[in-house]
């Protein structure tokens, strides 16, 4: 993410904060962030993780990739791999690409291109997905353990999964090889 990425994001996060008219005490407590970790990163003073922005776009009703893209403002029907919104996690090199164009009258179907690099985990609430009425992942390349609540489904290339009620998840990638995957999410 560049530094010009970075700070479009902290600017859209508090727009959509403010845009809700929400204290940071009160996204605070819609996301389980502190206070003092949304002021940081709304100034830009740290890069959040991927589990940090899953509980602040979730508490929007928001999907990660929706977030990325209004903090882009990308427009038209086609979005072309080079103008796709990507975000990578600071502490574990994960990312995340938004491939649904955001022009165009509103969808509520979300595609998402994820990579996680070897031995590395991302982890993300159940509210991250509370506004969710369906989600699939494609496995593309590698290894991916996804375990959603206490359940574990370890994937293969071609493997696709379709989650149930949100419930707190990981993605693992036990390979020695970056997981390359497909999410789709319909939002209710």
């Amino acid at each position: 993410m560049t530094a010009d990425n970075a700070a479009q994001l902290a600017r859209r996060l508090k727009t959509e904060r403010e845009g809700r008219n929400w204290s940071l005490a009160e996204l605070a407590e819609r996301s389980g962030v502190s206070k003092a970790m949304i002021s940081k990163i709304e100034r830009d003073e740290v890069s959040p993780t991927a589990a940090l922005l899953g509980r602040l776009s979730g508490a929007f009703g928001l999907s990660l990739s929706q977030l990325l893209a209004r903090a882009e403002q990308t427009a038209g029907q086609l979005a072309r791999r080079d103008q796709q919104p990507v975000w990578q996690d600071p502490e574990t090199g994960f990312i995340r690409r938004a491939l649904t164009p955001a022009g165009g009258p509103a969808t509520p179907l979300d595609l998402v291109w994820g990579e996680l690099p070897p031995g590395q985990s991302v982890d993300y609430p159940a509210a991250a997905f509370a506004f969710l009425q369906d989600q699939q992942i494609m496995l593309i390349e590698g290894r991916l353990d996804f375990t959603q609540g206490d359940t574990l489904h370890a994937m293969q290339p071609g493997d696709c999964l379709r989650l149930g009620p949100p419930e707190a998840c990981r993605f693992h990638n036990p390979g020695e090889t970056p997981c390359r995957y497909l999410v789709v999410l319909l939002k209710r």
